[in-house]
């Protein structure tokens, strides 16, 4: 059951200390658990509610910029590092190398212009809490020589097949931000093809 405003979990930060209001677990009254053939009891449920506060850190300009349309990378840029000038998507705030703080760049473009599925998977089942349309069609993502890692992310309009050109599609409607607002498309889909709240 949805939860109502007043019983929701918000957070901001202000004089750089989170600051909490609502609430953030809620404790709903045990259920028994009847064995149909015997007429015993055989349990209960234990319902609990637990909103937890997951801080995206140096990360969260990925996340936000999702929102906007815009897909963020980061780059080694240091002289010293035999990695200088590799690119990491998904995201990664220091080289993994040198160590040193990677630079932040917007990838959008590149992504636009070279994406294609690297490898795929497609899965008819899912876990719980899963809001993506089955079968899902996971796909690993590969960019230009200078993005030297995968991401993994979903295909939601076309057919995957090695090799295949995609295009990034965001949510910028009502976003998550979270990698739920980051999808591919077969390169030739049209705007009206797109998931509801999506777009180019």
């Amino acid at each position: 059951m949805p939860k109502v405003e007043e019983e929701k979990g918000f957070v901001e930060i202000l004089n750089s200390r989170y600051k909490l209001r609502g609430l953030f677990h809620i404790i709903e009254a045990n259920q028994p658990i009847y064995n149909k053939d015997t007429g015993k009891l055989a349990g209960v449920t234990n319902p609990r509610d637990v909103t937890y506060i997951h801080s995206y850190g140096g990360e969260a300009i990925f996340f936000e910029s999702l929102s906007k349309g815009k897909l963020m990378a980061s780059r080694c840029d240091n002289e010293k590092c035999e990695s200088k000038g590799s690119i990491y998507e998904p995201f990664r705030i220091f080289c993994p190398d040198c160590l040193r703080k990677n630079t932040i760049v917007d990838i959008t473009e590149k992504a636009q212009k070279t994406a294609k599925i690297h490898s795929f998977i497609i899965t008819h089942r899912s876990g719980a809490f899963n809001i993506l349309p089955k079968p899902i069609k996971f796909i690993n993502v590969e960019f230009d020589e200078e993005v030297v890692t995968i991401l993994m992310s979903v295909l939601v309009v076309g057919e995957p097949e090695i090799g295949k050109r995609i295009i990034p599609i965001f949510r910028i409607k009502s976003p998550t931000y979270t990698i739920m607002d980051l999808m591919f498309v077969v390169k030739g889909t049209t705007e009206s093809e797109l998931p509801e709240k999506f777009s180019f």
